[in-house]
């Protein structure tokens, strides 16, 4: 007797294996932890005092579709993320509250230079941050639900600190951190500005992935490629500017579909920053069907009020998903980690590919 599959619903897609490659640390806390730190480090500008309250706050401002305004809502999670036990608390509570939706691999952002606006050396943020990971990794394992959490570096495009944020990259990289990212406004500040920080990442064969195709076009996107060498595109979804209705590709759309250059879709995020007006109007199906290696994200878990299960259960249903769409998302986004062959190899041996088919029946 033939057994039955899971119904593709919340509830199942929570119990799926995931891999998460695109996720902001100061963008996915929980709104009581951001009340609790303020409390204790005297930050005085929430504007609401409880966590419900909070939370509202964080999705409604974020659900602007503006792009500048939703990045004014990290002034107040980057506020009380400014000494190491904070960082660290915020990154342990950010593995546990992965591992507890189901995701196994997840590679988390943030930019360094944002904490250390009271003195915190840049150095001790990189370490707070890895150890927390580390922390809440080991609850995790312990509790049941497996999860390993990389760091992904962010440098702010609109400051001069590059280089110094590559270099913290290749220093760390065998103690938790596993690449490099560019983050900030993309509009007027192009991914090659600082050719030197993308020489010292080639040099010590660092990986990189660079946030190019969401707020700015096809140009950000060929800059992030040739000059930046991306390994993957954070969003990287205004790549359908260059996919015609009939199917047909621009020469960027279709280098970036022959090469298989990973695409860590948010759709979400982008509905709320404006780059399209609803999730039925987003082109991650289009661009999925059509063969681009197209992952799905989170971006902002807090800002966004989304998780991983949320972001797979909402594409599912709009677009008519099945079990093999979510599994080929997860394979795609494990190829794409920034991750050992041999831990890769295992992931989805062991963990991917045993859970997806439990699901089936």
């Amino acid at each position: 007797m033939n057994a039955v599959p899971a119904p593709l619903d919340a509830g199942s897609i929570r119990r799926a294996p995931k891999v998460l490659l695109h996720d902001h640390l100061d963008g996915g806390l929980r709104p009581q932890t951001v009340l609790e730190l303020a409390d204790e480090h005297g930050y005085r500008d929430l504007p609401a005092g409880d966590a419900e309250g909070l939370g509202h706050w964080f999705r409604q401002a974020a659900d602007s579709g503006s792009l500048v305004r939703y990045l004014e809502t990290f002034a107040h999670t980057v506020g009380v993320m400014q000494t190491a036990d904070a960082i660290h608390r915020v990154a342990r509570e950010c593995a546990l509250d992965l591992a507890a939706d189901g995701v196994v691999h997840a590679e988390v952002r943030f930019a360094p230079e944002l904490s250390t606006a009271g003195g915190l050396p840049i150095e001790a943020v990189v370490e707070a941050m890895v150890d927390g990971y580390a922390a809440g990794a080991a609850e995790a394992t312990a509790a049941g639900t497996p999860i390993r959490v990389g760091a992904l570096l962010c440098a702010m495009r609109q400051a001069d600190r590059w280089e110094e944020v590559a270099g913290l990259v290749v220093r760390y990289r065998d103690a938790g951190v596993v690449g490099f990212d560019l983050a900030g406004p993309e509009i007027g500040f192009p991914p090659d500005r600082v050719p030197a920080a993308i020489e010292l990442l080639d040099r010590a064969g660092a990986h990189r992935t660079i946030h190019a195709g969401e707020a700015a076009g096809i140009d950000s996107i060929r800059a992030a490629l040739d000059g930046a060498r991306a390994e993957r595109l954070g969003h990287g979804i205004r790549i359908a500017d260059e996919v015609a209705a009939d199917g047909a590709l621009g020469p960027v759309a279709r280098r970036v579909l022959d090469e298989q250059v990973p695409l860590e879709v948010a759709p979400s995020s982008n509905v709320q920053t404006g780059a399209y007006p609803s999730l039925a109007a987003h082109p991650v199906d289009r661009l999925h069907r059509l063969g681009f290696a197209v992952t799905v994200n989170t971006d902002n878990r807090l800002m966004s009020g989304v998780s991983v299960t949320s972001e797979l259960t909402d594409v599912a249903a709009t677009f008519g998903w099945g079990w093999d769409d979510l599994q080929t998302v997860t394979e795609r986004a494990l190829a794409a980690a920034f991750l050992d062959d041999a831990e890769r190899a295992r992931l989805l041996a062991d963990v991917v590919r045993p859970g997806y088919a439990a699901l089936r029946g």
